[in-house]
């Protein structure tokens, strides 16, 4: 099971990235988008197993409303428990922001990628990685000029769910 659904998150991973070139040629000029942010995960398990989790990543808008870009966030469970998370990303905003941003902008996230987990066991150190992906919603709420702070809701695969916010900034 593992391995089939690494292989379709590859899969619409290279097709995402194959259809984006064209769009992304398109966007030069447009705004670059850095954020970073933290919060909490709690892996789906017999009981959830909390996490803590920072992370950030780079977004160029394709559109006006949708932007793609990676992401990198580390998550840490009890113990030695660790998890990575390397993903693409593409935000899609549910309000055009036409010229200038609106106060608060509602989006959808979606992304794919890869995870690696390690924990500590009885027998030594387990390490794991299989394909990722996550789906969720956010809200980005202007806080200047450029600056945005964007609180979000994601559930995903590995069986998890994440409640985070993101700050981030506008570098063009």
């Amino acid at each position: 099971m593992r391995i089939k659904i690494a292989t379709l998150v590859a899969v619409v991973a290279v097709l995402t990235v194959t259809a984006a070139r064209p769009a992304l040629a398109q966007s030069a000029g447009r705004p670059v988008i850095v954020e970073g942010g933290g919060g909490y995960t709690g892996f789906i398990d017999d009981a959830t197993v909390d996490h803590g989790m920072f992370g950030g990543g780079v977004r160029w808008l394709v559109t006006p409303r949708l932007a793609i870009g990676p992401e990198l966030v580390y998550m840490i469970g009890p113990g030695s428990d660790r998890d990575l998370f390397v993903t693409g990303n593409a935000t899609f905003d549910l309000r055009s922001s036409g010229s200038a941003p609106p106060a608060v902008t509602p989006y959808l996230v979606f992304g794919g990628g890869w995870m690696h987990s390690r924990i500590d066991v009885g027998t030594g150190r387990y390490t794991y990685n299989e394909g990722a992906a996550t789906a969720g919603i956010g809200l980005r709420i202007t806080a200047g000029d450029r600056w945005f702070i964007a609180p979000e809701y994601r559930v995903g695969w590995e069986p998890h769910y994440r409640i985070g916010v993101q700050v981030g900034v506008r570098l063009k």
